[in-house]
């Protein structure tokens, strides 16, 4: 598995906290930046890791801002991403196995360190489950291709 991570200026103690996680678990690490705790803008992190991951370069991706906010907005405007911004353990589950999310995204001021790898953890180690939430992904997906999805399928 390889994951794209990216994060702001606010995040980048996090950022670098969460690959060494990552790392620790054997997984693949693309760090599209930023590179140090130097004032920046995070959409340009959040739109790096949605490429990644939409362009096939990474699995899934996890973007961290100040909140996860901005940064989790950013990457899902790129085609294709479904980014989740969560602050629990359950909601990254959930993104997971009912949304199917591909991007998750939470904020470095919002969560501490260990709730941080935790939340990693759950995002990461469950699927999407398919079945009834394909239909809605599927959904989701036809938004992002301008139809309108008004008529249930």
């Amino acid at each position: 598995m390889k994951i794209a991570i990216g994060s702001d200026h606010a995040a980048y103690d996090m950022k670098q906290f969460i690959i060494q996680h990552l790392e620790d678990r054997g997984i693949e690490v693309m760090d599209v930046g930023t590179n140090s705790a130097e004032r920046t803008h995070y959409p340009i992190y959040g739109q790096r890791v949605g490429k990644a991951v939409a362009n096939g370069e990474a699995d899934l991706g996890i973007t961290i801002c100040g909140t996860g906010i901005g940064i989790g907005i950013s990457a899902g405007k790129v085609k294709g991403i479904r980014a989740a911004i969560v602050s629990d353990t359950y909601s990254a589950r959930m993104a997971r196995q009912h949304n199917n999310a591909n991007v998750l995204s939470f904020g470095a001021r919002v969560v501490g360190p260990g709730l941080a790898q935790d939340i990693v953890d759950s995002f990461l180690d469950h699927e999407f489950e398919g079945d009834r939430h394909a239909i809605r992904v599927k959904m989701i997906a036809d938004i992002d291709e301008g139809k309108d999805i008004t008529e249930i399928p």
